[in-house]
């Protein structure tokens, strides 16, 4: 005996006639089939049986007293608990109106008085094993529905995971890759970043600048104000740079001390200068007291500048080289102002390695801008 067959002989079945000798007969012909038998005499004693415990199957009279098995239908069809309840209408009423109503209704088939013992049975297993097929489909979807909730919870909690991860791996980031005082880039992490866009620039054909800027007597700064004053300069002036510089693409980082680089990827020399112009006036703007600087009453920069479209026979320190040349002139020509290198960048590499007998190498081509030199009162 299959699974099938033992739940269907296992079945409750309800009963509904106002006949006792048919309540007998098909009592009997159930029970020997091993289903468990109820039995109800009208309508209301049915209502009341499934109120009580849902059967599994209603073989159900139509012509009765008071309440009609159409009627008795229609309750149980209304109701929610009983709803789905298999109704097999039994009736000596054989018209197919009377067959086409009872579907209507909500019954699942229709068997005609005087009824065959063979019919009967084969009708109530079919229904049984559709009953039975349709709850198992009910439960197979009930445990699907409660696995998709189990793995959306999962998935959702896994996202929180990855999200605390990925902002974990972000603060990680920004603490291997940013200067801890000024939280812009670290030297570390500009260094790669100039290696990546000499790379880009060279494959795409562009020109990439180079900007170092430097504090101007910082050190008289600090012996001033105390080195804490010195720190939250060096704030300022980051924030104020970082503001100048407003592409995505250009980088702002601490170089090194009081040095602070920006890489600007395709830009030209005349467009890093603008850009420049830009970072002076900001900090012109943010008035910085210091009364013990030879050049000003407030902080100034001193700014080298170069630029090249990166070629293999250069290299990024050639660039790095060309803009602390620079920076060096405007240095050398009273600070407070900015120089660009225009020479070769061969040749600040070989400048920034050779003897100081040599030094001078290349540098009828260095342009000191001094017409920009910052007057301030």
């Amino acid at each position: 005996m299959n699974q099938q067959s033992a739940n269907t002989e296992k079945a409750n079945i309800l009963i509904v006639d106002d006949k006792l000798d048919n309540l007998r007969v098909l009592s009997t012909i159930l029970t020997t089939q091993g289903y468990q038998v109820r039995k109800a005499l009208n309508g209301q004693m049915a209502l009341i049986a499934c109120q009580t415990q849902a059967p599994d199957l209603i073989l159900l009279d139509i012509n009765m007293p008071d309440m009609s098995g159409y009627k008795v239908c229609q309750h149980l069809k209304s109701d929610s608990q009983t709803s789905e309840i298999p109704i097999i209408f039994i009736s000596v009423l054989d018209d197919v109106i009377d067959k086409v109503k009872g579907m209507k209704l909500g019954g699942v088939d229709y068997i005609t008085k005087p009824f065959q013992c063979e019919e009967v049975l084969a009708r109530v297993h079919n229904q049984l094993v559709i009953k039975n097929l349709q709850n198992q489909l009910q439960a197979t979807n009930s445990k699907l529905l409660e696995q998709n909730s189990i793995l959306r919870s999962e998935i959702a909690k896994r996202r929180q995971v990855e999200e605390a991860l990925r902002q974990a791996n972000q603060q990680l980031q920004d603490l291997v890759w940013s200067d801890s005082l000024t939280q812009v880039a670290n030297r570390r992490y500009l260094d790669d970043y100039l290696q990546r866009e000499w790379q880009r620039s060279a494959r795409d054909k562009i020109s990439l600048a180079f900007v170092l800027c430097d504090i101007d007597y910082f050190k008289y700064y600090n012996d001033t104000y105390g080195h804490i004053a010195g720190d939250n300069c060096l704030k300022q002036v980051a924030h104020g740079i970082q503001n100048a510089v407003r592409r995505p693409a250009d980088l702002v980082a601490r170089y090194g001390g009081e040095e602070f680089a920006v890489i600007l990827p395709n830009t030209t020399l005349s467009g890093a200068i603008r850009v420049v112009e830009n970072i002076q006036m900001y900090i012109r703007d943010l008035k910085i007291p210091h009364r013990n600087s030879p050049i000003s009453q407030y902080l100034t920069l001193s700014i080298g500048i170069a630029a090249i479209m990166p070629h293999h026979q250069y290299s990024p320190e050639n660039l790095i080289a060309a803009s602390d040349k620079a920076l060096y002139q405007a240095k050398e020509k009273g600070r407070n102002l900015f120089c660009a290198y225009t020479a070769p960048l061969q040749n600040a590499l070989v400048e920034h390695n050779s003897e100081e007998g040599n030094i001078q190498c290349g540098l009828e081509n260095m342009y000191a801008f001094s017409e920009r030199q910052q007057n301030v009162e």
